[in-house]
């Protein structure tokens, strides 16, 4: 198995020790997750563009920003010019406009992502998976954090990986859902390439910050190795 990646979502953080929490993930994350919801695409309301404005004045690691938006055009440019290095659209919001929208991304000088509920096939997105950088794979319905794992998602991975290893395509496959200790062996034995680590995985293991991710290093070691 190949290094796995973690990218622990900011909307998970302890907002009072942000700067403090922030300066610890710069150094040991591989990337910042960000959830923007709109309110309507999925009924919460999360981080903002102003937000990650804020984030970037202390980040690093690169920030992915998933668009739970019903129109993430709206979006894209204000987020990048905010300090986005990847932009994740979901894909039932951009089938409409997928190529306009991948140039759009393109010409921002960001890395294009993308997003797939749990209902939606993979197959929807062939014809342009192949610019995509990283592919989202939600193991959750979107929206609230702390939900359960959709086990049925697993074959979804799989297939994902196959795709990726028969077309050499470049995307990495990233877990957007209940990545903890109870689902890391299975996600990485599917073919996960990216976590995406929030409470149950990573911020309410300890009220430290360096030391929940020494636990969370030291569960994920603990899984995988069964």
């Amino acid at each position: 198995m190949s290094k796995v990646l973690f990218a622990p979502s900011l909307m998970c953080m302890d907002f009072l020790k942000m700067r403090e929490q922030l300066e610890v993930l710069n150094r040991r994350a591989d990337m910042l997750h960000v959830d923007i919801m709109d309110g309507h695409f999925c009924k919460n309301i999360t981080l903002s563009p102003d937000m990650i404005r804020t984030f970037a004045k202390v980040a690093t690691v690169p920030m992915d920003v998933h668009f739970m938006t019903t129109t993430p055009s709206d979006w894209l440019e204000v987020c990048a010019q905010a300090g986005a290095k990847i932009l994740s659209p979901h894909a039932e919001t951009i089938n409409v406009d997928a190529f306009r929208t991948l140039n759009l991304i393109e010409k921002l000088g960001c890395k294009a992502g993308l997003t797939l509920n749990p209902a939606t096939p993979l197959d929807t997105v062939r014809h342009y998976i192949e610019r995509v950088h990283i592919l989202t794979i939600m193991t959750v319905d979107v929206g609230f954090a702390g939900q359960p794992f959709i086990e049925q998602m697993l074959g979804k991975i799989e297939e994902a990986a196959e795709l990726k290893a028969k077309k050499g395509y470049q995307y990495l496959i990233q877990i957007d859902g209940s990545c903890n200790e109870r689902t890391y062996k299975r996600l990485t034995d599917a073919g996960a390439e990216v976590l995406i680590v929030g409470t149950s995985g990573l911020f309410n293991l300890h009220p430290d910050l360096d030391t929940a991710y020494d636990m969370m290093l030291a569960a994920f070691a603990k899984a995988t190795a069964k």
